[in-house]
């Protein structure tokens, strides 16, 4: 055994624990945490603020003592329900906020039982530093294809027909749930934190072969309220394009279909349009919230691509994206399953797999 502090040294080292336990509570596991690890909290969310303000307001030492018993209690509920049926060579890695009192103090107790235990020196913090670190780095050895095409080009899932086909995909809009526009929020699906779309990045990258091109979606660099990298994005808007140019017509019918969940919560829509008022006036903002209280999806959603997104896009790509004046054009006028299906295989047909 150990002295049962250890230092991880580098982000793929984790993995060589029987188990990673994070006993920060319910709410810091679920704004982010070592992929793979299991939270059992020493404090639950009540009574680390109630430890926290008696230690602030009142008495450190009385913080202390109520502190230490709700940690014995809790450790033993885990030890019971949890781990008791460990064998003896199990070791795993314990984790908190900073690799202080709480994480110290189950390794203690699992470590008089006769588990060598570890305690991650430095917690959660230093996970996270070694995640920015390698997301500084890590996105620049990748070649990326970047899928463009206005809005209502079927670009998210032409990025799940070409990863069908076994072709390298990066989904950011599926890591963040979020479809991109300012209209791409999903019903019953909020976006995670940013420290948690950067771990769930940071390990879909390692699972991609750098020595393969990756298809990606032409992004801005936000994502909703998700920042993406800068390197990220850098080598982004460096990438070579293939620009999916859809018939007017095509792109209406599949947002229609796309986005039905609107069509079902008129009134939710049209609290996401308020947010347009910088960019479109009052009139015509209240226009389109009629037409989606009277029914009239086709049109608005054309008027929407027309006079909102299209000038955007126009904008956007030529001035962001340093392949797109040179980009692959593929010409459709189906978006539908099967038109995306053959929208793919032109794609793969043109770029074989290496």
């Amino acid at each position: 055994m150990t002295n049962g502090i250890i230092r991880v040294e580098n982000i793929e080292d984790y993995r060589f624990f029987d188990e990673i336990i994070d006993v920060r509570t319910p709410a810091e596991f679920a704004d982010d945490h070592i992929p793979g690890s299991i939270n059992c909290p020493v404090l639950d969310n009540d009574q680390r603020i109630e430890v926290g303000t008696l230690y602030k307001q009142s008495s450190p030492f009385e913080a202390k003592k109520i502190g230490a018993a709700y940690v014995s209690f809790n450790i033993a509920r885990h030890l019971r329900e949890t781990f008791l049926e460990r064998p003896k060579n199990w070791r795993p890695l314990i984790v908190c906020w900073r690799g202080g009192q709480r994480s110290g103090a189950m390794t203690y107790v699992f470590r008089r039982i006769g588990w060598d235990a570890q305690q991650l020196e430095g917690g959660y913090k230093i996970y996270r530093r070694q995640v920015l670190d390698k997301l500084a780095e890590l996105p620049r050895l990748f070649t990326f294809k970047v899928i463009c095409g206005a809005t209502g080009s079927g670009k998210s899932r032409l990025l799940q027909a070409l990863a069908q086909r076994g072709e390298p995909v990066l989904d950011l809009e599926a890591l963040s749930c979020h479809k991109g526009s300012v209209l791409g929020v999903l019903p019953d699906s909020p976006q995670p934190s940013q420290k948690m779309f950067e771990t769930r990045l940071l390990v879909a990258l390692q699972g991609l072969d750098p020595s393969r091109p990756v298809y990606i979606e032409a992004e801005s660099r936000k994502i909703g309220t998700i920042q993406v990298p800068d390197a990220l994005l850098e080598t982004l808007r460096a990438g070579t394009c293939i620009n999916i140019e859809a018939s007017f017509a095509a792109r209406v019918e599949f947002l229609l279909r796309d986005y039905a969940y609107f069509v079902k919560a008129p009134e939710w829509f049209n609290s996401r349009l308020d947010v347009l008022d910088r960019q479109q006036s009052r009139v015509t903002i209240k226009r389109w919230q009629a037409y989606a209280r009277n029914g009239e999806w086709p049109a608005l959603v054309g008027e929407l691509l027309e006079l909102h997104y299209d000038p955007l896009y126009r904008r956007s790509q030529k001035n962001n994206f340093t392949g797109f004046s040179s980009a692959q054009n593929l010409a459709t006028d189906d978006l539908s399953p099967a038109g995306i299906n053959a929208l793919a295989e032109r794609i793969v047909g043109h770029s074989p797999s290496e």
